[in-house]
């Protein structure tokens, strides 16, 4: 029987419900593994989550491996032209039979036993078939085939799941953040993105929910980039004569300055949504006046017309999440997808995304921005961040608080329907909203 740490009492409805209070979580949320246990079956087992983008399997017979809360499944293109996810184990023995995370097969063939299945999940063959005589082991029997996932949609060519069979449909499950993904698409000029190369992937010594908690957070990058942010500044002034000249990259970092109630973080503010979604509004001038970047816009606005051109180019969101699995940066061009490992280890998957039809120096300025600036493992921006989810993971260890904070503008939230904004951008409105969608997901019985 589960038993929480605050009691050694079972984990009833009404003691995980305890657990998150309107302005405060309780440590354990963050280091009980059982908890953790149950996040995996009632969050990642009931959401939609994140499989992956159409254009990684654009030929018949494409595939792509990865997982959903510990279960492996495959993304496969079939002959049809359709899209299927399934769970990557063997009808016989359980083998993977998907053994390499991407490439391209006429069918899937077990390595253990060699049973054979097509890119719809059907079994084909399998060896020795009069030894399957009279059995419930025959060709088209879909007992023994690739399970297919209870649920798979499709939004603008990204691809979700679910390991429930029941629940919102994918669009309702979005809602208003469902703009993340519009972003990122429109923002293409010829209506269509595609993966770009592999991810980068990092495993973070924290829980998965720091990693959210961070995404919106105003207050943080003035004092925890500090110091690049100073360096970036000195850069600035001692290369260039000209502020204008200084490069977009150097720019964007220097812009972290501490916050205070002056500061132009306060200008800002969030949306949040049910089921723990929300974006904030961009504070990054994301556009720029270079060459790549003007012959850029003037494609958009030649395929789209001027006005409506304008109105994609405009549109300025920092990171947008979809609660509990990801984290959109569309105005360039980034995912970053989160995999829970245990109560203390995440993977993180950073995937970058290529407009069609924009030039390819265009695509470069966004790597840097991105990856090369901010989110991928080796950058100073990442790995300031990292150590701080490792340090709140081991500081919430200590026999001191029992309760992590989240007060901060707390009771001046603006509530519409089951949208709240926040008034100011330095409030923890975003995470309030992320801890009361945990609430309402795990306090439901499996």
């Amino acid at each position: 029987m589960l038993t929480t740490s605050m009691g050694r009492e079972p984990w009833t409805a009404d003691a995980i419900a305890a657990l998150v209070q309107p302005d405060r979580v309780h440590r354990s949320v963050y280091t009980d593994p059982e908890l953790f246990e149950l996040e995996l079956e009632r969050i990642w087992h009931q959401a939609w989550i994140y499989v992956g983008h159409e254009s990684q399997v654009r030929n018949t017979g494409d595939y792509f491996a990865t997982e959903i809360a510990r279960n492996p499944v495959l993304m496969a293109r079939h002959s049809d032209g359709t899209v299927r996810v399934m769970f990557n184990r063997c009808a016989h023995k359980g083998v993977m039979v998907a053994r390499a995370r991407t490439g391209s097969v006429r069918s899937f063939v077990c390595s253990y036993h060699g049973w054979s299945y097509g890119t719809d999940g059907a079994l084909k063959s399998v060896p020795l078939p009069d030894g399957y005589k009279g059995t419930l082991v025959q060709v088209g029997n879909p007992e023994f085939g690739l399970k297919p996932l209870p649920r798979v949609a499709t939004y603008r060519g990204f691809v979700f799941a679910s390991l429930s069979g029941e629940g919102p449909s994918l669009t309702e499950f979005l809602g208003p953040a469902i703009v993340g993904f519009d972003d990122m698409v429109e923002r293409a000029p010829d209506g269509e993105v595609e993966v770009y190369g592999t991810c980068a992937r990092t495993i973070t010594h924290a829980n998965w929910k720091l990693f959210f908690e961070n995404q919106l957070d105003a207050v943080h990058a003035g004092v925890t980039h500090r110091s690049l942010a100073e360096s970036a500044r000195d850069v600035g002034r001692s290369r260039y004569s000209d502020p204008a000249q200084v490069p977009k990259v150097v720019q964007n970092i220097a812009m972290h300055e501490p916050p205070d109630a002056k500061s132009f973080w306060t200008k800002l503010n969030s949306s949040n949504y049910r089921y723990g979604h929300g974006f904030l509004g961009g504070y990054q001038e994301h556009r720029g006046q270079d060459s790549a970047t003007l012959e850029y816009e003037s494609l958009v606005k030649r395929n789209h017309g001027e006005a409506e051109g304008e109105r994609r180019l405009a549109r300025n969101l920092h990171h947008t999440v979809i609660y509990p699995c990801l984290s959109i940066q569309s105005q360039f061009q980034q995912l970053r997808v989160v995999k829970p490992i245990a109560a203390n280890r995440t993977l993180v998957e950073i995937w970058h995304f290529r407009l069609k039809g924009a030039p390819r120096e265009f695509l470069r300025r966004n790597i840097a921005m991105a990856a090369n600036l901010a989110n991928t493992p080796a950058t100073p921006v990442s790995c300031d961040d990292y150590e701080n989810w490792y340090r709140a993971q081991t500081g919430l260890k200590a026999q001191a608080q029992e309760w992590v904070s989240i007060h901060r503008n707390f009771g001046d939230d603006r509530v519409e329907g089951d949208s709240v904004h926040s008034r100011i951008g330095t409030s923890e409105a975003f995470q309030r909203n992320q801890y009361a969608a945990w609430a309402e997901y795990m306090k439901q019985e499996a």
